[in-house]
Order: structure tokens, then C-alpha cells, then sequence
């Protein structure tokens, strides 16, 4: 049997296994998903197993860096793929995506066994280190807020409306007309808006 002829046939398996089940997706004809764990639990992830083509006589290719596993700490993603690797070199020139995921159910307890339930905060000196003093690629902690961009017309309207210097702004510039306000709004049917 060639390597598509077994492909196909784990293809027909794995969908028929998985029917139903919403933790399992198959993102394409090559590439499996299975999410572990309570969904928006700090201790569940996703398995990416993916075929190459000469795949089941070379090992499958395990990603866990795929965007829902941003939590997992490094030495629980490290388990997890020697795990899995070990497993695959046993399962060479078989077909192995529901035993690779099998196996990780089997042992979701002792593969967590390092991760936390919750985040862990960051200290003070954690959160100033800088991604190349940190060792990752962790974002920094410090966000720079975003200004308000003003086009060259709108500049100029202000500096016409209100003179050059700020400082010089009447008092109450930016105040509303109540009364005007409440005229426009309706101030009547006992201070009742129509459209609330």
C-alpha cells in the first residue's frame, strides 16, 4: 500500500473516530488539531500533528506554537514534544495521529504536571526586562499610548479658533450650551427621552 493510499485511509479513520467531537479539527488534508483540557483553562492546549508526504515511513511533525498554547510554559511544551517524538520513532511506518493524541490523554496529568492554573504575575524587575535581557521573545510590558493624529487642516483650525497659545483660550471654550442642549434634546415629557 503507498504512503497516499495509507494517508487517505487514516484520513477516513480519524474522521470517523472524531465525528462530532468539537475538540478535534482537521485544519487540512494533512494537518490534525485535538485541544486538551477545559476550554479557557490555564492547563489546556492544542496538539498540531502534521503529514509529510512520505508520511506514515517518516515521522509525523509535531507544532505546539500555535497561538493557544501562548500560555504553556516552556518546560511543559518541551515534555510534551519529546513525548510525542519518542512515541512517533515506536509507530514509524504506521499510521500514528490517533495514538500520538491517545497518548497525550493518557498522560495530561503528568505532561501538566509543571503548568500553573492561573498566570503568574509578574514581579517589577520581570516586567522591565527587555525582550534580549529576558532570554524570549516575551512582548515588553510597557505599552506606549497611542496620540491622537490631527491633519494639517485640523491644526490649523484650532490655532485660528483659538489663537496660537493655548494659554490664551477664553474660559469655558470647550464648555456645553445646557440650555441650548436641553432644547435640542427635549427637556419636556417630564425630562423623558423618546428614543430610551
Amino acid at each position: 500500500m503507498s504512503n497516499q493510499e495509507q494517508q487517505q485511509e487514516e484520513v477516513e479513520v480519524l474522521q470517523s473516530i472524531y465525528d462530532g467531537d468539537p475538540n478535534f479539527k482537521q485544519v487540512n488534508p494533512t494537518t490534525y488539531q485535538y485541544k486538551f483540557g477545559e476550554e479557557g483553562s490555564y492547563r489546556s492546549f492544542v496538539v498540531e500533528v502534521s503529514w509529510e508526504e512520505s508520511y506514515p515511513e517518516v515521522p509525523a511533525t509535531v507544532n505546539l506554537d500555535v497561538f493557544y498554547n501562548k500560555h504553556l510554559v516552556d518546560s511543559v511544551r518541551s515534555a510534551i514534544k519529546s513525548g510525542l517524538e519518542e512515541q512517533m520513532a515506536d509507530l514509524l511506518g504506521m499510521p500514528m495521529t490517533f495514538t500520538l493524541f491517545e497518548w497525550v490523554k493518557d498522560n495530561l496529568d503528568t505532561l501538566l504536571a509543571d503548568q500553573p492554573d492561573a498566570p503568574i504575575p509578574q514581579t517589577s524587575s520581570q516586567a522591565s526586562l527587555t525582550p534580549s535581557s529576558a532570554g524570549g521573545d516575551q512582548p515588553t510590558a510597557v505599552k506606549k499610548e497611542k496620540k491622537e493624529q490631527l491633519s494639517k487642516q485640523q491644526k490649523r483650525r484650532m490655532l485660528d479658533k483659538f489663537g496660537a497659545n493655548a494659554e490664551e483660550r477664553p474660559r469655558g471654550w470647550n464648555w456645553v450650551d445646557v440650555v441650548k442642549h436641553l432644547s435640542q434634546t427635549g427637556g419636556q415629557n417630564g425630562g423623558k427621552n423618546e428614543n430610551s
